[in-house]
């Protein structure tokens, strides 16, 4: 089976949106637990979940904004190429035309 480039960039894009989203959550996550183990050791608390919880919406909410920047900017692709695909029905009437 051949592949062609933009389905080879497509594939690498989708596999750094993954990996990006992953990062993305979980280092809100693994420094909020952190900093929630040094503050238990410290001083005695108990305010582990509390920051642990804290990083789970910290995480999905950067979640959110990744996947919305990147839904919108497909929107504008889409609509690029739709808006190019018009054009060159317009040009190839109006060579026909001629």
């Amino acid at each position: 089976m051949i592949i062609s480039v933009s389905q080879r960039k497509e594939v690498v894009r989708s596999f750094m949106l993954i990996s990006h989203l992953g990062l993305t959550v979980m280092v809100p996550i693994f420094m909020c637990v952190i900093v929630g183990i040094f503050i238990d050791k410290r001083f005695g608390t108990s305010t582990l979940v509390w920051l642990l919880f804290l990083g789970i919406a910290a995480g999905m909410r950067n979640a959110y904004i990744l996947l919305k920047g990147v839904l919108d900017e497909n929107v504008k692709e889409r609509e690029k190429a739709e808006k190019l695909k018009k054009e060159r029905r317009l040009d190839a009437n109006k060579k026909q035309e001629d």
